[in-house]
């Protein structure tokens, strides 16, 4: 990829569909994520979701339509240099077992033949609240369900991508622990510009840590704005029905208009 890791890019999809077989995950789905901000997919178990995330680190491929990566044709792209310069965390943080913390976090600056690539992985621990003294000799299992998480983004963000991609990488913890990383994430998203696409079945955690939010159901892309549009003029009555109950439960986090 020609742009600076550390330059934000746009992304884009347009009527993408996808298969798994004979199950049509994705059917004509399409959203737009600015440079620099970011947008949250939600919708139920199902709905497609994670396979429109991982189509823009071609995890999963387009079937028909098409994905973009700051204007550029995603399937253009190498596949590994593709992904080597999109942060990705995956739900159980995807870390390496048999690696210690600093090595899990300096792969990718090590891939990518990055300058001192252990100094990116100390830095990027920094950033996520873990000190790479304390944290960078110990091996995933010694760490709590929250610090493996802290990890994870430490390594997605090492090598300053441009734009990171987030699978429920929260939706596993406790209420107290959950809350202290989404602080974590948005003082990170104050640092660096970046892009960035989350996928969570939470709509409270959407109108926290997203610009915009993107409600699937069944494939297809209901809506995007943000909070304060989807309240005021729901397109469906899906998403208004998503609004309602979010309401209902989590009445102080979600933002009225």
């Amino acid at each position: 990829m020609s742009e600076s890791q550390s330059s934000p890019r746009a992304l884009a999809a347009h009527g993408v569909v996808h298969r798994y077989g004979n199950v049509l995950a994705l059917d004509g789905a399409s959203i737009t994520v600015d440079a620099a901000r970011a947008l949250a997919l939600v919708g139920e178990s199902g709905s497609g979701k994670t396979t429109l995330l991982r189509c823009f680190n071609r995890m999963a491929e387009a079937d028909a339509g098409a994905i973009q990566v700051g204007g550029i044709d995603a399937r253009s792209l190498p596949v590994i240099a593709l992904r080597r310069h999109i942060g990705y965390v995956p739900q159980d943080g995807g870390l390496l077992p048999h690696w210690r913390v600093l090595r899990n976090v300096a792969l990718v600056p090590k891939l990518l033949q990055m300058h001192e690539p252990e100094s990116a992985a100390a830095e990027a621990l920094r950033l996520v609240g873990l000190s790479p003294d304390t944290f960078g000799g110990r091996y995933p299992h010694e760490l709590s369900g929250g610090q493996r998480q802290r990890v994870a983004l430490a390594r997605a963000l090492a090598a300053r991508p441009g734009v990171i991609l987030l699978d429920e990488p929260f939706g596993a913890l406790d209420a107290i622990t959950r809350a202290e990383l989404h602080e974590t994430f948005q003082d990170v998203r104050r640092q660096l510009r970046m892009t960035v696409l989350l996928v969570t079945h939470d709509l409270a955690e959407a109108a926290r840590l997203a610009d915009e939010i993107a409600v699937m159901r069944s494939g297809r892309v209901e809506q995007q704005g943000t909070m304060s549009d989807l309240h005021a003029a729901p397109a469906t009555s899906y998403v208004a029905a998503l609004i309602a109950r979010a309401r209902a439960t989590s009445a102080h986090l979600i933002p009225t208009p």
